[in-house]
């Protein structure tokens, strides 16, 4: 358990993994691909009642499989 903490203590954060952007620009850009994957997914709203055969007349089972 010694060595465990000594190796911790004596390591510095820059020379384990230098970061090649700050940490804000990361959280940017998550941001960003959420932000496009949720435009994605609002742009496919309504899309089934966009078809005819979906809103005819007779109920909601207008193909007649009966399910």
């Amino acid at each position: 358990m010694n060595l465990l903490v000594t190796v911790l203590t004596e390591t510095d954060a820059h020379e384990l993994a230098p970061l090649i952007m700050p940490p804000l620009a990361f959280a940017g850009i998550a941001v960003a691909v959420f932000a496009a994957l949720g435009f994605v997914t609002w742009s496919y709203r309504d899309v089934a009642n966009r078809h005819s055969n979906k809103t005819a007349k007779g109920g909601h089972d207008a193909h007649g499989a009966g399910h």
